[in-house]
């Protein structure tokens, strides 16, 4: 093995590190740099982020914050190039600098994130913002040259440079990064190749946690396979399952977490709110500007609720029924028959009410919500360990690619799900909505895709 070991350079650091105890990893040390970073009000903001935003009025203990998993990120990111260049040090030219990079690229892959979670970005932003495409690893970028410059922090050009390219690796930007023989330090954090990065790692296993749910991945095991061939990072081909696991538990907490159907009625609740708030509060006239940007957190909330104003009574309405779980109504929901799936559009209000029968009730758009859920396993119907190549052990110099039907044929051979759910916005008209859903589907789908009607206790609830 060439170079020194993890525990010599994580001593070297530590003599000048501030330690952070973490109920996920345990001690995390933050070095000088990073500290210059995270002792700034635009990274402090992060604590007054919920990593999964409103999912704690469904999931009480699902409180913890976007300034946690920061750290979180930032130690499995330093942990994972620790371990590479313990093994590989010497042949793959992994220096301090390159160490330091990538720990700082997940410190600061979130810093640019919107209030809770991606319903800011995804669904009040798609909503309002009239085709401008906004994405919070770009705001990342900007908040992290406002944070250098605004504070006249004395970071090596290089190192911040290659740092914001590391954060937007994941997206289509991924092809301006600098020209580098060493790739596969762009895979560590936000990997635009596989997918596979410490990124997930640790959202999963904090989430897992923070919910109360079990969490069969570990972490452990791949880090300690991790290896570079031919500048990517491989694992060997034992660990096929355990990969499978972190995409399985990924699409397991979409499905009974991020889009549990009360989760998803809350957050269809606060977008109707932020967007009649939006005009008043301005808030998405400061989504372009660090500056202004990183005093958005998730206290909108309780600044609409408090307020007295007259041009916030609609919204603050809608807060206070979700307070009193007077929420929109759960009608039903179906999932999009497979050979449905490469053609699907996103269904609308307007495709309900359209497909209202004969009745007393005439249906308006804006009394139905429709929710379209996307659960995957990261890329769409692909599956993803096509994308993995693997090598048999330690001395083996060969990578190879494995085909899940030589691990178990219980394997998935569909990878993704599209589940359509829609709400009624009114009480009294669920049994209205539930038949107009119920006639869309057979208008599109020749059947009732659903698993069961709506209950006559809520069609008839008055």
């Amino acid at each position: 093995m060439g170079g020194c070991t993890k525990e010599d350079v994580s001593y070297l650091d530590r003599r000048f590190s501030k330690k952070v105890r973490d109920n996920v990893h345990g001690n995390i040390y933050l070095d000088p740099l990073s500290l210059k970073f995270v002792d700034t009000e635009e990274f402090q903001r992060l604590r007054d982020l919920k990593q999964l935003g409103l999912t704690y009025m469904v999931y009480p203990g699902a409180v913890h914050s976007r300034f946690e998993h920061s750290l979180g990120v930032f130690s499995l990111a330093g942990e994972a190039v620790h371990r590479i260049k313990a093994q590989q040090g010497s042949e793959l030219g992994i220096d301090n600098l390159d160490i330091q990079t990538v720990k700082l690229a997940g410190l600061l892959h979130d810093v640019g994130h919107g209030p809770f979670s991606h319903m800011f970005e995804h669904e009040f932003l798609h909503r309002i913002s009239h085709g401008i495409k906004w994405r919070h690893e770009d705001m990342s970028v900007r908040m992290i040259d406002h944070i250098v410059d605004f504070h006249h922090i004395d970071i090596d050009a290089e190192c911040l440079k290659k740092a914001k390219e590391m954060v937007i690796a994941s997206t289509e930007h991924v092809s301006h990064r600098s020209v580098n023989e060493k790739h596969f330090l762009y895979d560590i954090v936000a990997n635009g190749r596989n997918g596979i990065d410490v990124d997930k790692f640790d959202y999963i296993v904090r989430d897992s946690r923070a919910c109360g749910l079990g969490c069969s991945f570990q972490i452990e095991r791949l880090m300690d396979s991790m290896r570079v061939m031919g500048d990517e990072i491989c694992y060997r081909d034992k660990d096929y399952l355990t990969i499978f696991k972190l995409f399985s538990s990924r699409a397991d907490l979409h499905r009974t977490v991020y889009t549990h159907a009360k989760v998803k009625a809350i957050e269809l609740m606060f977008v109707d709110s932020l967007i009649k708030a939006d005009d008043y509060l301005q808030i998405s006239s400061k989504i372009q500007d660090p500056a202004e940007f990183w005093k958005i957190d998730d206290s909108i909330l309780k600044t609409i609720e408090v307020s007295h104003e007259q041009e916030l009574k609609e919204a603050r309405d809608l807060i206070l029924r979700i307070r009193k779980r007077d929420l929109y109504q759960f009608c039903n929901e179906f999932s999009v028959p497979k050979d449905k799936l490469q053609h699907f559009k996103d269904i609308t209000p307007q495709d309900i009410v359209c497909s209202q029968g004969n009745g007393d009730i005439t249906l308006k758009e804006e009394d139905v919500a429709v929710c379209n859920v996307k659960i995957d396993l990261t890329r769409g119907r692909s599956n993803p360990l096509e994308n993995f190549l693997y090598y048999q052990d330690f001395e083996s110099n060969e990578k190879f690619p494995v085909h899940d039907y030589c691990i178990s044929h219980l394997l998935p051979a569909f990878c993704e799900d599209r589940i359509v759910r829609v709400y009624s916005k009114n009480p009294d008209l669920v049994k209205t909505v539930s038949e107009a859903f119920e006639n869309f589907q057979l208008k599109t789908y020749g059947m009732k895709a659903q698993v069961h009607a709506t209950p006559d206790r809520k069609r008839n609830r008055r």
